[in-house]
């Protein structure tokens, strides 16, 4: 509206028509001088680009316009000399490779305020991300195709950890001025779990463990932590490895769980009759502090026995995709099946949608057989 009003229509299309792409560039510019006169054009041996050259403020900007027609490398030249006047340059001076961007990234990954979980989760997206071919491509020119045409090993929610990790190192990269947009690409459909821990996996779990040969105490952590996570249901590394023995009630037989993943993680868990003992073996003569300490921590707290799952598993032969938070599953399923109330499922879990609490519903299959074969009770044939 200033240009219009200062110099009329017709001065500001014979501006844009010479090829100054931005009113505002005339604006930051000195008295009498244009754009031309302070930058250079230029073609090099090596290349079939037109290339731009001039300083501001002290700093020497020099890049490629990507154009090889004169009049379009002309307005690129205007608008990358309008946008580093105003101080609003989008891209940097020079292009980084993914690679080159992953050392800001982790660094930021490491010395933000994300959980521990969330910076373990994006380390292992960029281990995944590091074996494929893109890692050394322009973080600029990656686009959407490029990414679609990733592949990783294992399930759909390994290769969505490379995906989400290459979003936000992507929305970073905006952030620090590297890219003008973000590509935006899908993530794969992922399915539910289907396996439950259960008695039976329980048990083939704790005979493998202890033919690894590992020492008393290694084996009881594991047939403790099992119990606990199948009996109360609990989320395993923000709820059941911080148990606190303050948050213990042994006359109510009552676990508290102070902080979770929701809100309405925010909750009391009842204890069964083996996890009361299990609880009280633990905690002995104490009375605060970690219900599974580690000196070997940071938090100073136990943070995952992974590990040791994993060898018990591949010694009992149980298939890969059965996981710690398999017991999560089983728990939400015997508690519905045994009581038939979803409220107190919901309640005891933390969840407050009805559609989240769903998910953790495997009901067995047998149930609906007797149930079938109950009802028809008629003959296969009529009678003659």
């Amino acid at each position: 509206m200033f240009w219009k009003e200062a110099h009329g229509p017709t001065n500001l299309r014979r501006l844009l028509k010479h090829g100054l792409t931005s009113v505002r560039t005339s604006e930051c510019l000195p008295c009498g001088l244009k754009w031309r006169k302070l930058v250079k054009l230029f073609t090099k041996k090596d290349s079939s680009f037109y290339w731009y050259d001039f300083n501001v403020r002290g700093t020497r900007y020099r890049g490629s316009t990507k154009e090889t027609n004169r009049k379009r490398a002309e307005k690129v030249a205007a608008l990358k000399l309008s946008q580093i006047l105003e101080r609003r340059d989008p891209l940097d001076k020079k292009s980084r490779s993914l690679l080159e961007v992953s050392t800001r990234f982790l660094d930021w990954v490491e010395s933000g305020v994300l959980a521990i979980k969330s910076k373990k989760y994006y380390h292992n997206g960029w281990r995944l991300l590091l074996s494929t071919r893109i890692v050394r491509t322009p973080i600029d020119r990656i686009d959407k195709d490029d990414v679609e045409t990733l592949s990783f090993p294992r399930s759909a929610a390994n290769a969505n950890c490379a995906f989400r990790t290459l979003r936000r190192m992507f929305h970073k990269a905006e952030e620090w001025n590297l890219v003008n947009k973000v590509p935006k690409f899908k993530l794969l459909r992922e399915h539910g779990r289907i396996l439950r821990l259960d008695d039976d996996a329980e048990q083939k779990l704790l005979v493998a463990a202890e033919a690894c040969g590992w020492t008393r105490q290694k084996f009881e952590l594991l047939r403790d932590i099992i119990v606990l996570a199948r009996d109360t249901g609990m989320r395993n590394q923000r709820e059941l490895y911080q148990i606190q023995i303050e948050n213990l009630d042994w006359e109510r037989k009552i676990i508290f769980v102070p902080d979770s993943k929701t809100p309405d993680g925010r909750r009391m868990i009842p204890m069964s009759d083996r996890v009361w003992e299990v609880l009280r073996t633990r905690v002995g003569e104490r009375r605060e502090g970690w219900l599974f300490p580690s000196k070997r921590s940071k938090c100073s707290h136990l943070t995952d026995i992974g590990k040791q799952f994993r060898a018990a598993r591949v010694k009992a032969g149980l298939p890969q995709d059965l996981v710690m938070y398999c017991t999560r599953h089983d728990f939400g399923s015997r508690v519905l099946t045994n009581t038939g109330n979803l409220a107190a499922v919901m309640k005891v879990m933390g969840h407050k949608d009805v559609r989240a609490a769903m998910h953790y519903q495997h009901p067995d299959i047998e149930i609906v057989r007797t149930a079938l074969n109950q009802q028809s009770e008629l003959p296969l044939k009529p009678s003659a």
